[in-house]
């Protein structure tokens, strides 16, 4: 992997037999204290719904298609997994995403 993965940064995912290979976006990145170094992610999807745990991103110029984050889909995975960043969110969009998040856990503020 070319580069340590980053806090709002979309990556390629590769997940393997049971789910395709699609892009995630990086919400926190294994640090040296860490109990495990694990990568936590969430998917992205191109079937937007409008509904709770979706955050609309448009088409950024590096994704193929109009996407949403889906906070539902909560994922841990080993950081080599991320073959490759695509791209990375603005502070705004990832401002929507932590307010998102936020809400689904019931965490306030």
């Amino acid at each position: 992997m070319p580069t340590e993965p980053k806090a709002g940064e979309v990556w390629f995912a590769e997940l393997g037999m049971v789910a395709k290979s699609r892009p995630v976006l990086v919400l926190a990145a294994p640090g040296e204290d860490d109990a495990r170094a694990l990568t936590v992610v969430a998917p992205l999807t191109s079937q937007i719904r409008g509904l709770r745990g979706e955050v609309d991103l448009g088409k950024p110029r590096w994704l193929p298609k109009h996407s949403a984050v889906n906070v539902q889909g909560l994922a841990s995975l080993d950081q080599r997994k991320l073959s490759h960043r695509l791209g990375e969110l603005p502070p705004a969009q990832m401002a929507k995403v932590k307010a998102a998040l936020r809400d689904l856990l019931d965490l306030g503020g």
